[in-house]
């Protein structure tokens, strides 16, 4: 962005020394510059019929503008959004309730910023209604990027359905950019207020700070960005842009049955993106949470969004009494090998990398029996045409349980693109496959976030970088044995490291988590998950103590 404003000064600059040539030897005269001429506008209500003469309820209305000599067109509606179209064709979505008139201006611009502006009215009926536990879940919070969380930040394809299905921004990994401090407040009166930087209003209000977005876009902003300012270009994203709080008007509508956030005029969530300025609610059944997808301004990405209204830090770890005490399995390792009987090998790179596009080729080298330990080695070495070993072990038809409490005492691999596991999946997944067979992973951990630790359950509808789960900081995973624990029952699934919890799931009759699971131990390289691997990587390993599993005293 930066380089963009340099080429304009340069540019300028020779613009006035020809001009002052130009001058000097003669008198020159620029042609006449003239205004669109004959602007004409269209308007299609949505559903229009003659029963139906202001639309089907959705609110929904297509313009179209035409004028000689135009090269783009703006409208402006009465909320103060506006929207632009080079080819003259615009959709926009009312969201007042009933039938109502509203004036839009449209505005036809020609060469060197001349215009021609019209009024139009159009009559349009709104019959929908946000439902109340909607609302009364928006106003009066503070929500912020949920930045603990994988996935909270991505994109796909336009109109996708999998969220963050080409790029899932891992936990923490946009800090410094201006995204993270900002602060999203949904008024009772309709007002959107965006605080740029939370951090720096107290003990007084500052309504300074910096936001995030996408090159050429973020220019809408209207916001200088320069090196001395902190703001740099990095790829196709702009980091810390000046900016300051501001406040526009937010409305709740539903086409073609979607609810969908409305902004008005500029404003935004979380990486500017320009566009119409809405956001599809693509999900709201976590407590506290919303999941947020839009379009760009450029009509190149879906941009997917993890919200959060909790309270950054407050969460206090809770007192752990366990239901379940009686041991009915374990695996202690003390026999000097694997017991083939309860582990099987899965080998191979499995479909697109075990569907996570992993670079590792599982053999069963990799997994031995070592001092009382179980120790899986990934490996940088060739085999099968990939450039990487490991091994995976599952007790699938050998040992499968259902509610317990499941503990593993295990000290993890390190080195970027290391991703090991301790997991479990429903024991009917090759009859309904993934992720209607759920999925509990007691144990993720991946190199580029050393200090992370992720739990996290997957199921249709919350899978892959939509899936349910929370994470916690603990330090030395690598260099010291830590416990993770599961507790299972039909009621709740709760997450632990070291016996403290970070992370509940409310269990429910219709969840996938009411039947029989196995276990599963490996440990991956790369793939969607576990990122990019250190050119330097040799090996290392995942090594596990024991494992046991406790049910319920008869």
């Amino acid at each position: 962005m930066k380089n963009n404003l340099k080429i304009k000064n340069i540019f300028f600059i020779l613009l006035l020394s020809v001009l002052a040539v130009g001058c000097a030897e003669e008198d020159f005269e620029f042609g006449e510059l003239t205004s669109p001429k004959n602007l004409s506008v269209s308007t299609e209500v949505v559903g229009q019929s003659t029963d139906m003469p202001h639309g089907d309820g959705s609110g929904e209305v297509v313009f179209n503008a035409s004028a000689d000599g135009a090269m783009t067109y703006k409208y402006i509606f009465e909320n103060g959004s506006s929207g632009t179209a080079s080819n003259g064709t615009y959709t926009h979505q009312f969201s007042k309730i009933g039938t109502n008139v509203h004036t839009v201006t449209v505005v036809a611009y020609g060469p060197g910023g001349t215009a021609t502006s019209t009024p139009v009215e159009v009559e349009v009926l709104v019959t929908y209604e946000p439902p109340a536990e909607l609302i009364e879940k928006l106003i009066g919070k503070e929500w912020r990027i949920k930045a603990s969380a994988p996935g909270h930040f991505g994109l796909g394809p336009v109109g996708g359905t999998t969220p963050v299905e080409w790029y899932s921004a891992p936990p923490d990994s946009k800090a410094g950019t201006g995204m993270y401090d900002d602060r999203y407040i949904f008024n009772a009166d309709g007002t959107f207020t965006h605080i740029v930087d939370a951090t720096n209003d107290d003990p007084t209000q500052d309504p300074t700070g910096t936001v995030f977005g996408r090159i050429n876009l973020v220019d809408q902003l209207g916001a200088s960005c320069s090196e001395e300012d902190g703001c740099t270009v990095d790829g196709a994203d702009v980091l810390n842009i000046p900016y300051t709080d501001y406040t526009e008007n937010w409305t709740i509508s539903a086409p073609g049955g979607v609810e969908t956030l409305n902004l008005t005029g500029t404003g935004f969530i979380g990486y500017y993106i320009g566009g119409d300025h809405t956001y599809e609610i693509f999900d709201r059944s976590v407590a506290n949470e919303l999941m947020l997808k839009s379009t760009d301004g450029n009509g190149e990405f879906d941009w997917w969004f993890v919200l959060t209204s909790e309270e950054e830090g407050a969460q206090e770890p809770e007192d752990f009494e366990t239901e379940y005490n009686k041991l009915i399995w374990e695996q202690d390792f003390e026999s000097g090998s694997l017991d083939t009987s309860i582990w099987n090998f899965e080998t191979g790179n499995g479909e697109n990398g075990w569907g996570n596009q992993e670079k590792q080729y599982y053999t069963t080298e990799n997994a031995e029996v070592v001092d009382g330990n179980l120790v899986i080695t990934a490996k940088a070495e060739a085999s099968n045409g990939f450039n990487y070993t490991s091994s995976r072990i599952t007790t699938k038809d050998n040992f499968e349980f259902k509610y317990g409490r499941v503990e593993a005492r295990a000290k993890l691999p390190e080195g970027a693109g290391t991703w090991p596991a301790i997991w479990m999946l429903g024991s009917n997944f090759n009859e309904v496959g993934w992720p209607d067979s759920g999925e509990i992973d007691i144990m993720e951990h991946v190199g580029n976030d050393q200090n992370t630790i992720h739990g996290t359950l997957h199921y249709a509808g919350r899978s892959g970088g939509n899936a349910d789960g929370g994470t916690t900081t603990v330090e030395g995973v690598s260099s010291e044995f830590h416990l993770y624990t599961v507790e299972w029952s039909p009621e709740r699934i709760v997450f632990l490291v070291d016996n403290e919890v970070y992370h509940t799931y409310e269990n429910s009759a219709d969840s996938p988590f009411n039947q029989d699971f196995f276990l599963i131990l490996n440990v991956a390289m790369g793939g969607n998950f576990g990122g990019e691997i250190d050119p330097a990587f040799s090996e290392s390993s995942l090594i596990i103590d024991y494992i046991k599993v406790f049910q319920a005293e008869e």
